[in-house]
């Protein structure tokens, strides 16, 4: 079976449910299916060659949602460009994966890097289609085609989806047929998805936010789209769309919880407000599952393995002893903590966190010997040191290269921010090691401030010296409107520590 067919099978069974939501209106699984094979059949007239990899760069659109759909019933391989990447980053994907056809909305055109590709605009600019093939052509010329599945396996390749590359050079993951199944079915079965659900689409399509698309199409659900995905509008997209489900990284939470008369607004419509990218701060949970209708969850993945090896439901945030875990193992997922050496360790012993299963990717692409590293024995190896607790409860500290050696201690920075974040100045944060002559490694933070808060150093680190060991508080920290994050919102520690580290 090829993750396509998740929503195929939904047109033949409910063609005339909403499958679409958006300012223009709604539209059945039937019209959504039309227009998928009539550009995906283009797309196969344009280049006829099996699994040709075809580039999508769009911001969350329908026009992104319909392309992305084409490509699948095409049988072609998927290559995402977010927008919000740098223009450099792009060139370089494009220049790896060498896509024949890049398929771009009119507003990220500026951001098609110089190749040979064919270009098909999506949603057209205002300025109109300057000669470009467009989506409106492609469907009416090859309205009423079907597209003709190449014979492909599970082993076959379904996308290329690269890195951030915050830990260096980015690095393209090879997701096969396989990969993407089970993806499917783990979020499936983890979140009991239903024809009832209406999935908002609020982070962005190219990451996190496209692995719940498919499970909703499977049950027959709603995609849902909004504006410009800011807090605030995230927020009213909720009170007044109603949706049930929606994926957003732990910064956007921070924010939404951060806005005036939050307690205020009428959230009861979520079911699943998964949490992903980056682990949410424990101290938030209790406030946050107040807020959001007790439906916070979250999902631990990587590029490598998508998305969803670890859960956590709601049911299990309720209990406190939980809040420092984002959940145990998914139906089709191994996880293990393994020492330097390669042994498994039992329940509370700190290591390195390591997947198997069919979630994992087949490596990275033309880097055979990077996959080597990453992969032995079947076992993914994450980069994330975490324990397992005897019930299967898994506990992330942070990444093996953020580790904090201060004194001949290990200071683990996600243990310093649950605790900053506690602070009721602090609206974000980011702690990270800095050089000493003495200790070897000092903590630094770096922190955003609510309105109106001030910028009182003393005050913070003493805050933490009382509740944590005194190698744990920071020797310095950097007040800023605005920390560094990715082009997904997630805050770069890395970044932070090349920015203000240099000034300590």
């Amino acid at each position: 079976m090829l993750p396509i067919e998740h929503f195929q099978r939904t047109v033949k069974r409910t063609p005339d449910a909403i499958a679409v939501i958006n300012a223009a209106g709604t539209m059945t699984y039937q019209e959504l299916s039309d227009k998928t094979n009539a550009l995906a059949a283009a797309l196969q007239a344009i280049d006829p060659a099996p699994q040709s990899r075809v580039a999508i760069c769009a911001y969350n659109t329908f026009e992104h949602l319909l392309a992305w759909l084409a490509v699948f019933a095409a049988g072609k391989t998927w290559i995402p460009l977010n927008p919000r990447n740098g223009n450099e980053e792009l060139r370089r994907i494009a220049e790896v994966t060498n896509p024949s056809i890049i398929i771009a909305d009119g507003d990220c055109l500026a951001k098609i890097p110089d190749t040979n590709a064919r270009v098909i605009l999506g949603k057209i600019p205002e300025h109109g289609a300057n000669g470009l093939s467009t989506f409106d052509q492609l469907i009416e010329e090859f309205s009423g085609q079907t597209p003709v599945l190449p014979n492909l396996g599970p082993d076959d390749i379904q996308a290329i989806k690269f890195t951030g590359g915050s830990s260096g050079t980015p690095k393209g993951c090879v997701q096969t047929y396989r990969v993407w199944n089970t993806c499917i079915t783990s979020m499936l079965e983890a979140f009991e998805f239903d024809q009832d659900d209406r999935n908002l689409l609020a982070a962005p399509m190219t990451h996190g936010t496209n692995t719940l698309i498919m499970p909703t199409f499977s049950v027959g659900g709603s995609q849902v789209f909004m504006g410009a995905p800011k807090p605030t509008a995230i927020i009213e997209a909720i009170e007044a769309l109603r949706p049930t489900s929606c994926f957003l990284p732990p910064t956007v939470i921070y924010m939404m919880l951060a806005e005036p008369g939050i307690e205020d607004h009428d959230f009861s419509s979520l079911r699943h407000l998964i949490v992903g990218g980056a682990a949410i701060r424990s101290s938030e949970i209790p406030r946050a599952m107040k807020v959001f209708n007790n439906a916070v969850e979250t999902c631990f993945g990587q590029t490598e393995a998508p998305q969803i090896a670890i859960c956590m439901r709601a049911k299990d945030w309720m209990d406190e002893r939980n809040h420092a875990s984002t959940g145990r193992a998914t139906r089709l997922t191994e996880v293990g903590i393994k020492d330097p050496d390669g042994n498994l360790l039992g329940p509370d012993e700190s290591g390195e966190i390591v997947l198997k299963g069919d979630l994992v990717m087949q490596g990275y692409l033309d880097m055979p010997e990077m996959t080597t590293e990453t992969i032995k024995d079947g076992w993914l190896h994450t980069g994330d040191i975490g324990t397992i607790d005897e019930r299967g409860f898994v506990y992330i500290k942070d990444r093996i290269r953020d580790v904090i050696i201060s004194g001949g201690f290990n200071v683990y920075p996600s243990d310093v921010e649950a605790v900053l974040g506690t602070h009721g100045d602090v609206k974000e944060c980011v702690v990270f090691g800095g050089p000493d002559d003495k200790w070897g490694e000092v903590v630094l933070a770096a922190i955003e401030l609510h309105d109106g808060a001030s910028e009182d150093e003393g005050a913070i680190i003493s805050y933490i010296k009382d509740r944590l060991d005194s190698v744990k508080a920071p020797k310095r920290i950097y007040f800023t409107d605005a920390l560094p994050r990715s082009p997904v919102g997630k805050v770069l520690r890395r970044e932070a520590k090349v920015q203000y580290g240099d000034q300590a």
